[in-house]
């Protein structure tokens, strides 16, 4: 092989590697506050304590195509606010677990330190309730990031 034809080969075998960096597209979930932002890139669960059962109660979302689904909540006691909508889940941790999958556009929430608002993920826990003052909103919607941006772990700009 010439070494014109090499070089030439190895460009295109380059550019074949690279150019999926830029041209695709990741979804992740924007977190978005007052103060700023952050990522979250997989399954992530949304923790608070019932304000009138004094219970913890957990949300479990996960995007899927495009979408942010709520896939399942689980709380101790059933009371105002308890879906009705969605399959029980038998399981000896106390709890009762809903099986929702049910499409959001975007979650929007006021936290609180009242009621110890927090998310867990994989690899981290973050006390939102400690993030933001009292009574902020916080919102979580889908975004499509660069794959090289999500591959880094980048935050969003």
């Amino acid at each position: 092989m010439s070494n014109k034809k090499y070089w030439l080969l190895v460009a295109v075998l380059i550019l074949a590697l690279v150019c999926p960096l830029f041209l695709i597209r990741k979804e992740i979930v924007l977190v978005e506050y007052e103060q700023g932002q952050f990522l979250i890139k997989d399954e992530f669960t949304i923790g608070w304590v019932h304000s009138v059962e004094k219970e913890p109660w957990y949300e479990i979302y996960k995007v899927y195509n495009n979408q942010l689904y709520l896939k399942e909540t689980y709380f101790k006691t059933f009371g105002a606010g308890t879906p009705s909508d969605g399959t029980v889940v038998k399981t000896d941790d106390g709890y009762v677990h809903f099986m929702i999958n049910k499409p959001v556009q975007e979650i929007n929430l006021v936290v609180s330190d009242n009621v110890k608002t927090t998310i867990y993920t994989k690899n981290e826990e973050i006390k939102l309730y400690k993030l933001v003052e009292d009574y902020s909103s916080i919102s979580f919607k889908i975004q499509k990031i660069p794959l090289w941006k999500y591959i880094r772990g980048e935050k969003y700009d």
